[in-house]
């Protein structure tokens, strides 16, 4: 195999490789990406046999054939190149050499022979804008369970409707959803549970991408698959059973506290200076026009801020780790949030406000004994 191409092609699509690459493996050929060239473009696959990515860029295909090569040292030292044209070459002895300008370079690769074959991308399910799946994925992504062994909660819940798009994430302490409006493409209904690293891999791939670019997506028994772009994302599917979302969303929030973003993050990120640094906990008490924040070490320190709230309800304290307020915070573009709530003892619930809200975004946190 022997081709020529643009050394920033080459940097690039290496790069969206790497997150995929496995980095401790048993398996050596894991750590490699396959190489192929043919017609006038080649294609950079890696895999870590639970998430793979298929990425294609033009090139000078003198001799077209296939190879592996170690994924990160090729990376590492393609970036490093100046902009130039590079000359790659596979010799029969699996050998990768690298011309540019004055440098040369020689990596020792594995045959292809033994690379795992990727499962062929099937029928498309839907068609999805870039900027709305990655903008869904970031309002949820951080209430995956980094927990193991809770394996059905490693994941995020995807449900496909004919007229809508949901997502799901849960830890078991808080709870994110949010569902847009079908202002997409759609074959049929789906249902699956997609994995956090699948999910951090499409917001890399949509953000190479403009946002009204569609992702087509599809899905087998074992497999999803999104294609964006030149770029084919597959991963396999996580199994189990979801948790009944619907039941844990609340029906009762009968007080409420409209509060601007900005100034609300603001005032749990200094309170939370003098959290415990094990719970993160902070504490909310709603009166009549103020909501007050705060938290205290016995040893160190005490912080107390109150911001002025539309609000003529029962007094109410609860406890909350001001961490998991600070992800919505983040996360949600709207200038006002609401706070929903019913007592102490239940849980709360935060989401965007205003009247340019045309998605439903809820995020419910469980409350914490102070």
């Amino acid at each position: 195999m022997e081709f020529t191409i643009a050394k920033s092609d080459l940097a690039r699509e290496l790069g969206l490789s790497q997150g995929v690459v496995e980095k401790r493996t048993t398996i050596p050929i894991l750590s490699n990406v396959l190489i192929e060239a043919s017609g006038d473009r080649i294609t950079i696959t890696a895999t870590d046999l639970e998430l793979g990515i298929r990425c294609s860029c033009p090139a000078q295909v003198k001799r077209q054939g296939s190879g592996t090569v170690p994924a990160r040292r090729l990376a590492d030292y393609v970036r490093l190149l100046p902009d130039a044209e590079l000359q790659v070459k596979f010799a029969d002895n699996h050998w990768l050499s690298l011309v540019c300008g004055r440098s040369r370079t020689r990596i020792a690769g594995m045959s292809r022979e033994s690379y795992p074959e990727l499962p062929e991308m099937s029928d498309k399910i839907a068609e999805i804008p870039a900027g709305m799946f990655s903008s869904m994925i970031s309002q949820v992504i951080f209430s995956i369970s980094n927990e193991e062994s809770r394996f059905t909660l490693s994941g995020s819940l995807m449900v496909i409707k004919p007229d809508a798009l949901v997502l799901v994430a849960t830890d078991g302490h808080r709870l994110a959803m949010v569902e847009r409006p079908g202002n997409f493409t759609v074959t049929g209904p789906h249902r699956s549970l997609l994995p956090r690293k699948a999910m951090s891999e499409i917001l890399k791939l949509s953000s190479e991408v403009a946002p009204e670019t569609p992702i087509r997506f599809s899905a087998t028994d074992n497999h999803l698959f999104f294609q964006i772009g030149e770029r084919l994302l597959i991963s396999r599917k996580l199994t189990g059973n979801f948790p009944d979302y619907e039941r844990v969303l609340p029906r009762d929030q009968p007080n409420q506290v409209v509060l601007a973003k900005d100034e609300f993050r603001g005032t749990i990120e200094r309170v939370a200076q003098f959290s415990d640094e094990r719970s993160h906990a902070v504490r909310m008490k709603v009166e009549a026009g103020e909501l007050k924040v705060f938290s205290s070490l016995s040893e160190t320190g005490e912080s107390e801020e109150s911001l002025g709230a539309d609000y003529d309800g029962p007094p109410v304290e609860i406890g909350f780790n001001a961490y998991y307020m600070l992800d919505f915070l983040r996360a949600t573009p709207e200038a006002q949030v609401a706070f929903l709530f019913k007592d102490g003892a239940n849980a709360g619930e935060m989401r965007p406000a205003g009247e340019n809200v045309d998605y439903k975004y809820r995020y419910i946190i469980m409350p914490m004994r102070i």
